[in-house]
């Protein structure tokens, strides 16, 4: 079990009562994984919500370019110590949107995806205050997305002229 103190220091957290805090407490379990590990891939159901304690997390899709031709992968975010990812284990369908791989060793809390939508529905206020730390970590994942898509496509108008 993880202390609220630790929990605090996330700003997923930042909003959160200590009452609230104390409920989601028994929820956070540590994991590690060494560099190299694939965490989950795209379409895998949602099992767990991370935060970061320390090390890197590179959050990528692929890319199917054709037959015969190797998928092309696209590094979307990289997540570090203080971030959170796996939204998708609290929002329907409950499936990954996106794969995982630690880019060196790796200290997550992390949450069962289960037991965590069951305390959302018995205790509506924390679940609002759930999703609507959900919904920055959704909204700071699309700005990294639309960069990324923004500057491939500044690179390929480039090479028109």
């Amino acid at each position: 079990m993880i202390a609220v103190s630790v929990l605090k220091k996330f700003a997923f957290f930042k909003d959160f009562t200590n009452d609230q805090l104390v409920k989601i407490e028994p929820l956070a379990q540590e994991e590690s994984y060494p560099a190299g590990a694939h965490l989950y891939a795209n379409g895998d159901p949602a099992r767990c919500l991370y935060l970061v304690q320390s090390g890197k997390v590179a959050m990528f899709m692929e890319n199917d370019l054709g037959p015969g031709k190797p998928p092309m992968q696209v590094t979307v975010d990289v997540i570090t110590q203080g971030e959170t990812m796996g939204w998708s284990a609290v929002v329907d369908p409950y499936i990954y949107t996106l794969s995982a791989r630690c880019l060196e060793a790796t200290k997550f809390i992390a949450f069962d995806s289960m037991k965590l939508r069951q305390l959302m529905e018995e205790d509506c206020p924390l679940g609002y205050r759930i999703m609507n730390s959900i919904s920055k970590v959704i909204a700071t994942r699309l700005t990294h997305t639309r960069i990324i898509l923004v500057g491939e496509r500044g690179l390929a108008t480039l090479t028109d002229y």
